[in-house]
């Protein structure tokens, strides 16, 4: 049967005050409340059941718009479509493309909230927060995550820099290949981390295996790895000598660093809670080590004597414990050294070819070649990561004591002038 379509007129439309429903025709009925509000309906049958779908208010959608919007309605009904069904998906759609709308810098930021508390210390989360702000969101950081592929990624790889001794410019993967390297495992884990959050579809363009490294070179071929300027161990004694003739708490620190064979970051961060003077010991927490688990260490005299010398100068913030004081105050009250107290003291002495990192290396070739301890024994000095069943079997007998005298000889051997260090090797092989 025929509907006979455009009943209303504008003119009746703004006389209509009663509340009720006034036809239009073909579905289209004009509602007014008892309270004079109008607003335009649907009415159509799914199942032999009437429906009713709302247009709109008539203050935003006047009578022909109104009729256009029944139109649609009417010719999805047609093809057999529920229109309140095809809306309700229609809204769904723009939600899912508004989020997958969020940026790149956006995706990142959200990645690094959610994993900081995971990660070992601030400096590394720091650490993420510079690199993609300098190398990534200039180019990606505005635009969709979603339309991140592989050309862009390509695109922040391949950015102009500077190279480590300023040349002209070249690729950062082949100008900083650490840091591009770095910087390329970081974005593949926020577009890993965004892909689960449903912000994108499709692969990763940023993983290696089997993708980008059929477009760039393994970053071994690029440079070969430079590592930590290490001082030569029959140079450190005549250095330490040096060394302990600087005032200020940043020598101290490096001197307790060298004697310690400790990392930079654990020993700015120590604590006098984490600190046995009268045990001669130092029990660094898991969360602050590299490989998270705890490390003891044991104090030589010498070290011991630092640590006195550094007690006096203890700052307590208000509330806080003696024992979370930093044991290596910097210049802001309550504040640690900073990261680059070591560099600037090695250039005040003269010494900028050297890194605080490298004396690790001098510990080790000293040990490897100026005493008969057993390897193992030194790379637990150094708190790296052995094979379980060597660590088992050091745990279950006399390793700590093994270490002992190793750091022992050790402070023995910076504290020996270098003329007579030759002399001093028999005792220092008789110690292992």
């Amino acid at each position: 049967m025929a509907r006979t379509i455009g009943r209303l007129t504008a003119l009746k439309v703004d006389k209509a005050k009663r509340s009720g429903m006034y036809a239009d025709g073909g579905g289209l009925y004009l509602r007014v409340t008892n309270e004079g509000t109008k607003s335009w309906v649907f009415r159509f049958r799914l199942n032999g059941r009437p429906r009713w779908m709302g247009i709109g208010p008539l203050a935003l959608y006047g009578l022909q718009e109104a009729r256009g919007k029944a139109l649609d309605a009417r010719r999805l009904r047609h093809e057999g479509i529920d229109p309140i069904d095809a809306r309700r998906a229609g809204h769904m759609q723009e939600l899912l493309e508004a989020a997958k709308a969020i940026t790149f810098k956006q995706c990142a930021e959200s990645y690094i909230k959610t994993h900081r508390a995971g990660w070992r210390n601030r400096k590394h989360a720091a650490q993420w927060e510079a690199t993609l702000a300098t190398y990534a969101e200039p180019i990606i950081g505005a635009l969709p995550v979603q339309a991140v592929d592989t050309a862009l990624v390509m695109k922040v790889l391949e950015q102009e820099v500077h190279d480590a001794l300023d040349k002209p410019t070249a690729p950062l993967w082949t100008a900083r290949p650490e840091t591009a390297s770095r910087l390329r495992g970081r974005m593949e884990s926020i577009l890993d981390w965004a892909k689960v959050r449903g912000h994108r579809e499709g692969e990763n363009p940023a993983r290696w295996r089997g993708h980008l490294d059929k477009l760039l070179p393994a970053r071994a071929k690029v440079r070969k790895v430079k590592h930590h300027a290490a001082l030569s161990y029959d140079d450190l004694p005549t250095f330490m000598t040096v060394l302990r003739a600087q005032e200020g708490i940043a020598a101290r620190a490096l001197e307790f660093a060298i004697l310690t064979a400790a990392r930079t970051g654990e020993v700015i961060g120590a604590r006098w809670g984490e600190i046995d003077i009268g045990e001669k010991l130092w029990t660094v927490p898991a969360m602050r080590m590299k490989a998270g688990k705890e490390h003891r260490l044991p104090l030589s005299a010498r070290v011991v004597a630092i640590l006195k010398e550094m007690k006096p100068l203890c700052q307590v913030s208000d509330g806080q414990n003696e024992a979370d004081a930093f044991v290596f105050p910097g210049g802001k009250h309550g504040k640690p050294l900073s990261n680059m107290a070591f560099l600037m003291l090695l250039r005040r002495m003269k010494h900028d070819d050297l890194t605080a990192h490298g004396f690790r290396s001098t510990f080790r070739d000293w040990a490897a070649e100026r005493t008969n301890f057993a390897s193992e024994v030194a790379e637990m000095a150094l708190a790296h990561t052995v094979s379980s069943k060597v660590e088992q079997a050091y745990r279950r007998g006399d390793l700590f004591e093994r270490r002992w005298r190793m750091m022992t000889a050790w402070a023995t051997f910076c504290a020996t002038p270098k003329e007579t260090t030759r002399n001093k090797l028999a005792i220092l092989r008789q110690t292992s």
